[in-house]
């Protein structure tokens, strides 16, 4: 405890950020780009951009069950775990007919093989490439990667409750959180900086406390398992089955049974659904006693997150379960906190307006990590200027914040360069595009171990920003439609993906350039305030970023 309430609250809420923030980057970074996680996993298969996009319509879905059952049935294995048929959605405007394997030895599920119908009806697509497209990134922001999955949701969770302690101090300690909000002072060192870190905090506050609390509340179970080991000590299995009912499929008997056709399902779906779009239908044990099929609804465009499904014996068609249309106030409180926290019932500007605040949250870490960086060679200015290397613990900041800042928007880059460039008939290659994200990552680690100096990171972003500026030509090149073209076709989701690429990558050259500019500036500043002494026995500083934003003068340290 310091000698008053406010230092107290100060010092949390810079160690309850400062010790977690890059870790809360890469979440914020991959959350933000999840929203845009089907567009992103449609442009990373350029074999789909022409001729297989469709709408969905309702009087062709008997036909297309049909067409599937059959396609499925003369091309799958024998073994196939399950049969699955996708229709078109707003975000994934495509007919595709897959089947799932059976685990081989050391995987959790079955690989699943995915065929395209051509919209014109002409002929199936099975040339995809393999990519993880958007659903890396997804799975990113809350499993890592290269660690056990629970392993990592532990370390989230704790980063999270970090993150919600550090929301929860900067409130208290903000004295003037509105005035803050229309305050921002240029070229005046650690001084601008918190001026940054306040109104990027204070515009998407809102949306910063709302991702953080449902961030925890989604893996709730796993951080507090108290609850279900004292309703249910001695099976855990009966908690899951009275929470999913539906999805508790009896394992396969082994005894051949004659599938059901699916398009006679369709008028018992009728009669519960009406003319509500179905999204998929996936059949369990096909052709075996113990077949289920389950019909999905799709729910795209409502605040839940909680899957509207109909499940069929699969040999005699009877319905076992109807998701049911009331639920408790407890089920429906958590469902709107998943429904908030994923977005995935937003309308496109919606969801731009989401993937905004969280570019908001990611420099909102950013500037604080900075700022701190900068706080602290202010504070040891003296030392340095006397030949004395900084401390430790600054450099190891300096280095991870040139790591990370930099590093994460390169990844992102070299995953897109990675998913055009790479063979589309290699073996591993949706590994490697992952691959290539970390490989960016350790490399402006292992640059920001040589320097980090502001000529360092004014290069760094001129090459992030030329990377994505020149991902729409990228694109161009490698796929059989370029943005005219999509255009034309009205694929929004394609066009909005380089036209974002493209916002981005000038806006991280305008970064690089004003970098140079406020430098300058404030290195004319230090020359101009300094005292004859100074300028005789002034050395020459370490190398870094901080150094150079902190070097105007010792006075213009932020004061909460």
């Amino acid at each position: 405890m310091k000698e008053t309430f406010f230092r107290t609250l100060s010092w949390l809420h810079t160690w309850a950020g400062l010790l977690v923030c890059w870790v809360l980057l890469l979440i914020f970074f991959a959350g933000s780009l999840s929203y845009f996680r089907h567009e992103i996993s449609l442009w990373a298969e350029p074999e789909l951009h022409r001729g297989a996009f469709q709408d969905y319509q309702v009087d062709q879905v008997a036909s297309q069950l049909d067409k599937g059952q059959s396609y499925i049935e003369a091309n799958s294995a024998p073994t196939t775990q399950r049969w699955l048929i996708n229709f078109p959605t707003e975000r994934s405007p495509m007919l595709s007919f897959a089947w799932q394997l059976l685990p081989e030895k050391g995987q959790h599920r079955g690989k699943i093989e995915q065929h395209v119908t051509k919209a014109d009806g002409s002929g199936m697509i099975t040339n995809v490439r393999d990519s993880r497209g958007g659903d890396f990134f997804y799975r990113l922001h809350f499993d890592l990667h290269y660690m056990p999955a629970i392993t990592a949701r532990y370390i989230v969770g704790v980063c999270t409750m970090f993150m919600l302690i550090a929301l929860i101090s900067g409130i208290v300690i903000h004295k003037r959180i509105f005035k803050d909000l229309f305050s921002f002072r240029q070229n005046k060192g650690a001084r601008s900086w918190l001026d940054a870190h306040n109104v990027s905090s204070v515009i998407a506050l809102p949306y910063h406390l709302m991702i953080t609390y449902t961030g925890l509340i989604t893996l709730m179970l796993i951080y507090i398992p108290w609850t279900v080991s004292t309703a249910y000590p001695e099976d855990n299995q009966a908690f899951l089955k009275e929470l999913n009912p539906a999805r508790q499929t009896e394992k396969a008997s082994g005894v051949y049974a004659e599938q059901v056709r699916l398009s006679q399902l369709l008028p018992q779906v009728k009669a519960e659904w009406g003319d509500a779009p179905i999204k998929q239908v996936i059949v369990s044990y096909p052709k075996d006693q113990n077949s289920q099929v389950t019909f999905y609804q799709n729910t795209g465009k409502e605040v839940t997150d909680e899957s509207t499904l109909l499940v069929f014996n699969g040999v005699t068609g009877e319905l076992k379960y109807a998701s049911p249309h009331e639920v408790s106030g407890t089920v429906a409180t958590y469902d709107t906190m998943m429904s908030l926290h994923t977005a995935r019932f937003a309308a496109p500007l919606l969801r731009i307006l989401f993937f905004f605040c969280g570019l908001l949250g990611c420099a909102m870490v950013a500037t604080g990590t900075l700022m701190w960086a900068i706080r602290q060679r202010q504070k040891q200015q003296k030392a340095i200027d006397k030949g004395e290397k900084a401390s430790r613990g600054l450099r190891l900041v300096e280095g991870l914040n040139f790591m990370f800042i930099l590093g994460l928007p390169l990844g992102a880059a070299a995953f897109f360069y990675a998913n055009r460039l790479l063979p589309a008939d290699f073996a591993t290659r949706s590994a490697w595009e992952v691959h290539c994200f970390f490989i960016a990552l350790v490399a402006m680690g292992v640059w920001a171990f040589f320097s980090r100096s502001r000529r360092h990171w004014q290069l760094a972003l001129m090459i992030i920003g030329v990377l994505y500026c020149a991902l729409p030509v990228l694109n161009a090149f490698t796929s059989p439609s370029h943005f005219i073209d999509n255009i034309r076709a009205q694929q929004w989701a394609l066009v909005g993906f380089d036209i974002v690429t493209l916002l981005l990558g000038c806006t991280i050259l305008f970064a690089s350039t004003r970098l140079s500019v406020v430098v300058k500036t404030l290195q004319k500043t230090s020359r101009k305030n300094a005292t004859p002494v100074e300028k005789i026995n002034r050395k020459q500083p370490e190398p870094s970023y901080a150094n150079e934003l902190a070097s105007s003068s010792p006075l213009e340290e932020a004061k909460s």
